[in-house]
């Protein structure tokens, strides 16, 4: 089934937990015909959150695609998670989509996720259009969260409609419908057919001065940036049809230059179609979006920049962003940048050097598939037959090769031991890990050579527990986890250069090496450690020197004085000593691992703790409670506000700290208040954090 390449959205759905993705994402599957029912969170009959872990804990956990058709386009929609533990299914996604759908509580605003998922979608410069959600709940605020969305997101709002009330239809003034300030007409819903009709009509006459004012500032806003709609606005008196305007929304929409805005209540069937509308009128196709840029990995090409256009002609360049252990085989979930993707054929991944097999290509439609036996440019679908390919790896043709932009992942920030209940599952135990890692890039599992247990890694204690769950419900794999602890990191302090000659004699021949490293504090390196050189050319052969490089990362991989990885560190080879009959691979190696341990032993080392971001929203009864035991745990408070009856505060805690938290803010208000925590950044560690 071919798409054409002009009709095609490829979108994501991304907010704070409990904004309300999953529900919207059911109203516009069951409004654009791509199911028959309307799913709902709270009993688990969602068609996104397919997962038996989703079901049951009423959250999104694995991001999902589902296609459905709206306004003559093909609408490929990927439905992320929320929860903070799982924001690499948000930046997998947002690598691979032209445009995204961002809703917000009308209640509680721009959250801490919020902010994180907008930052995501800046770095990979995602046109969005926003959905201000739960308009029927008490304390909803549309002005509110437009001036929220302006100071803490520094976002452009542009509101398109104005909502007709605020909070539930039994108050006095609640929320009802509304305003579509394009053609100044009222929409109300009707709720006895879920929403699936409605009805425009006049304003209101209490709503209509508003209305008018919204939408000359909306008019203002677009000719201060669009030519066209400023010479018709110009010659008509101010005003214009309904499809100039568009067209100016969505160029400002593409350029970036601001994010229009939409209203309603999801639950309550409310404003759900005008999103969809928005989607196929305002967000770009692949053909909207510049064309897709990566590096030539053949030799000759020294790392030259090339670029793949979202056309059949150009040579085949596929990115893998999500692979989906199976029973039998891993599905591959890919974006197909350049040219067609054939089942049944060969092409090469970059990184390994390897050709993978395509026998099978699907389109996904959440946890069903539909069979098809080619994917063109722009499309996104699901591959089944590589066997060496991993998350962010490029597929290309072998011809015309290309590297396309790897997909940034945080650092994991909490670890586990585990082991299988019987000794007998341990290779088992193995086989598992190493598959859960393949499907998920924040997820790390490795042996401490120490201890000789197993420690996993991950995001936060929710993720690491449905990481435990999964184990025991789809792998039949019975395990045993202990207390978590921290990912701690260490850094050297300032600048320290050192030497080391490797010499060793025997009767029947010689080894020697000689080299000088200088270990520099770099704040934000990227990656934690760099490791470069200052030899001049044919000062050593490039063989050896490719085994001195190797060496030294090889050092620095091993982490430092307490084992923990190594962060903020540049390390440079200054000057190397070489004898060519007695330097080889080994003497090499040897001489840089003397160099590494006097930099850990001479060089100031700082043990490094992860600071969490943390956002408590509580009433003001428990204020006090809460402050309190926020301090007794590290944290430093940087901002309160308030949000209708609610107090927010934002503070920096260590993560070591915050164990069980979630138990204890219970406890204090009495389960009525709530948090959401984010890594924020690293922090030295107070003496004695490790005993």
């Amino acid at each position: 089934m071919s798409r054409a390449i002009e009709t095609l959205r490829n979108i994501g759905i991304i907010a704070h937990i409990d904004a309300g993705k999953t529900t919207t994402t059911e109203r516009i599957l069951y409004y654009a015909g791509a199911s028959h029912r309307m799913g709902n969170v709270d009993d688990g009959t969602t068609q996104t959150d397919f997962d038996p872990e989703e079901a049951q804990r009423g959250i999104t956990i694995y991001s999902a695609a589902v296609t459905c058709a709206w306004n003559d386009c093909t609408i490929n929609i990927i439905d992320t998670p929320g929860h903070v533990d799982f924001t690499a299914e948000v930046e997998r996604s947002l690598r691979v989509l032209d445009g995204a759908v961002v809703i917000f509580s009308a209640v509680e605003g721009v959250e801490a996720q919020s902010e994180t998922v907008w930052r995501q979608a800046d770095r990979y410069r995602v046109p969005r259009i926003c959905f201000i959600n739960k308009m029927d709940r008490i304390g909803a605020g549309f002005d509110r969260v437009l001036e929220a969305m302006k100071n803490r997101l520094r976002a452009k709002p542009l509101p398109l409609q104005i909502p007709i009330g605020a909070g539930p239809d039994t108050l006095p003034n609640g929320f009802s419908g509304v305003i579509d300030l394009i053609s100044r007409k009222a929409l109300y819903w009707d709720r006895e057919s879920k929403g699936e009709t409605y009805e425009a009509k006049e304003i209101p006459e209490a709503c209509r001065d508003d209305a008018e004012l919204m939408r000359s500032e909306m008019i203002d806003e677009l000719t201060a940036i669009d030519d066209e709609l400023m010479e018709y606005c110009m010659e008509h008196d101010g005003d214009a049809p309904a499809e100039l305007i568009r067209g100016a929304i969505r160029r400002g929409t593409i350029s970036g230059a601001f994010q229009p805005v939409l209203c309603g209540a999801s639950l309550d069937y409310i404003g759900v179609q005008p999103v969809l509308d928005a989607v196929s009128w305002y967000l770009p196709s692949p053909l909207d979006v510049p064309a897709v840029q990566g590096v030539d990995p053949s030799p000759k090409a020294n790392g030259a920049v090339v670029s793949r256009r979202p056309s059949i002609d150009d040579p085949l360049s596929v990115l893998i962003f999500k692979i989906q252990s199976d029973a039998h085989s891993d599905l591959y979930f890919a974006r197909v940048y350049s040219g067609v993707l054939k089942a049944n054929t060969k092409i090469v991944n970059p990184r390994t050097k390897k050709k993978e097999m395509v026998t099978q290509l699907w389109h996904i439609q959440s946890d069903s598939r539909e069979k098809v036996e080619e994917v063109e440019a722009g499309d996104i679908c699901g591959i089944i037959g590589p066997k060496d390919t991993a998350t962010g790896d490029t597929l290309c043709d072998s011809q015309k090769q290309i590297v396309l932009e790897q997909i940034r992942f945080p650092e994991t920030v909490i670890s586990v031991a585990i082991e299988p209940e019987s000794s007998s599952d341990r290779k088992k135990l193995v086989e598992v890990l190493d598959k859960l890692q393949r499907q998920d890039p924040t997820f790390l599992a490795k042996t401490d050579e120490e201890t000789g247990q197993t420690i996993m890694s991950g995001m936060g204690e929710l993720h690491l527990e449905v990481v435990r769950h999964r184990m025991e419900r789809d792998f039949n794999l019975k395990v045993r986890v202990h207390k978590p602890r921290v990912s701690y990191r260490e850094k050297v302090s300032g600048v320290i250069t050192v030497s080391a000659d490797f010499s060793v004699s025997t009767p029947s021949s010689s080894l020697f090496f000689g080299v000088e490293l200088t270990a520099e504090e770099v704040a934000g390196a990227s990656p934690p450690v760099i490791v470069t050189h200052k030899l001049k050319p044919n000062v050593l052969p490039s063989q050896l020197l490719q085994v001195l490089l190797e060496a030294v990362e090889g050092q620095a991989a091993g982490g430092g004085q307490f084992g923990f990885p190594l962060m903020d560190l540049r390390l440079c080879v200054n000057k190397v000593d070489f004898r060519e009959a007695e330097s080889n691979d080994t003497a090499v190696r040897s001489a840089v691992a003397q160099a590494f341990a006097k930099i850990l032993s001479q060089g100031a080392l700082k043990l490094m703790e992860p600071i969490m971001s943390l956002e408590v929203v509580t009433p003001e009864d428990f204020l006090g409670n809460v402050q309190s035991d926020l301090n007794s745990r590290r944290a430093m408070i940087v901002d309160s506000d308030r949000r209708g009856d609610l107090c927010v505060i934002k503070a920096e805690v260590p993560l070591v700290e915050m164990f069980g938290y979630s138990t204890q803010i219970r406890s204090i208000s009495q389960g009525r208040a709530s948090y959401s925590m984010e890594p924020c950044r690293y922090s030295e560690a107070p003496p004695n954090s490790i005993t």
